[in-house]
């Protein structure tokens, strides 16, 4: 079960979300009619019992935790598990879509997680971040991007000579000298790790940071379902020279999974609400992110503040493979839900079923108790 409702980032209880829907809005997600009531839980059965079959006794991974770094002295362990992943367990929206086999990041004791942990920490700290490869099959390494460290804790196994091997454990030493939004991935035959889920997002607060009303991370990520496939034992062939990406999430999940407010990750803001939405992208192809109805800044690229007077408004960023962009709108429209999503919209689909894929949501609080949010709620699988 997940720590929050909607992306990580900031908190709203569960509690609160259910108050929020109204008690008509509850009533209609619970017990729209039986009939429909009942296929979706058939449909998510089957969901279920078909990854099972595929992926054997793994375990399911589970939505991304923020990892607040300074709050456990500065260090944090990371380890790498298979695991299953379901970006959209469902039959509605042209679902399910289901990773047999991913390579997740998991953090300290807690749940196994693609993407892995956000790991967040402040300006001037180091983080001592421990790559535990005890109970592994295969090597691995860890690289950050953005900031300055030692050329021992680069995390590139060819020019540093240090990966670490099954059985094996590895501390890195990752100086938060460079304020902003990041990424982690292993870099250890990177082409297929990467695409097995081994990727993250990292976070350096600048000194005397002002967090808005509502801030949230989303990761995108194009998939060849291939490799996952591949590894899990199925009679497919993977050429990352070939690759040809089929599956398309926002912070693991398709669409309509990635409006659930536990699974998902709805951007979820109150009218005049400040919102910063922390962009990154771990795929190896661009998404230009639009958002409906609002417009936006962008404030930071890469860990570097763009001055005031170089910004203006936008409603679409195109985020390029391994970018991060952080944006800042007011929640100023009228209250409803509004769509946030790639523009290419070929990313904007579940197979050949339109919408689904890459797309995700702007949700007004005083829009969770309509007919129209619980319709949608029933195609993302979410029950109270």
């Amino acid at each position: 079960m997940s720590r929050y409702v909607g992306a990580p980032g900031s908190t709203m209880s569960r509690r609160e979300f259910l108050a929020a829907t109204g008690g008509a809005g509850v009533l209609g997600l619970a017990g729209c009619t039986a009939p429909t009531n009942e296929r979706t839980q058939a449909a998510m059965q089957e969901g279920t019992d078909a990854a099972a079959s595929q992926g054997g006794s793994l375990p399911s991974t589970s939505p991304p935790e923020v990892v607040n770094v300074d709050e456990q002295g500065g260090s944090v362990t990371l380890k790498s598990l298979p695991a299953r992943h379901s970006a959209h367990p469902l039959d509605s929206m042209g679902g399910p879509v289901e990773l047999p086999q991913v390579w997740a990041f998991q953090a300290d004791d807690g749940e196994p997680s693609v993407p892995g942990p956000i790991l967040r920490t402040t300006e001037g700290s180091d983080m001592e971040v421990t790559l535990d490869n005890t109970e592994g099959m295969r090597p691995h390494t860890l690289h950050f991007h953005g900031v300055r460290k030692a050329w021992k804790d680069d995390g590139v196994p060819t020019t540093t000579g240090i990966r670490v091997d099954p059985g094996e454990k590895h501390t890195y030493t990752i100086p938060a000298n460079v304020p902003g939004t990041h990424l982690y991935h292993c870099h250890y035959q990177t082409h297929r790790h990467i695409e097995m889920g081994m990727y993250g997002v990292f976070r350096v607060d600048p000194e005397g940071y002002e967090p808005a009303d509502r801030e949230y991370f989303m990761t995108m990520k194009d998939w060849d379902s291939r490799l996952p496939r591949q590894m899990a034992g199925e009679d497919v062939r993977y050429d990352p020279r070939n690759r040809n990406p089929d599956v398309f999430t926002i912070n693991g999940k398709s669409a309509p999974r990635t409006l659930h407010p536990e699974d998902g990750s709805p951007i979820i803001v109150s009218e005049g609400d400040q919102v910063r939405l922390h962009l990154a992208n771990n795929g190896y192809m661009s998404h230009p992110i639009h958002i409906h109805n609002h417009r936006f800044e962008r404030v930071e690229k890469d860990g570097g503040q763009i001055p005031e007077n170089a910004r203006h408004g936008m409603d679409v960023t195109n985020v390029a493979p391994a970018e991060r962009h952080t944006i800042e709108f007011t929640a100023d429209a009228e209250p409803g839900i509004y769509l946030l999503h790639c523009h290419k919209v070929n990313h904007v689909m579940n197979g050949g079923f339109y919408p689904g894929g890459m797309l995700g949501g702007v949700v007004y609080e005083d829009a969770m108790d309509t007919d129209i949010f619980a319709q949608l709620m029933e195609y993302a699988g979410y029950e109270v």
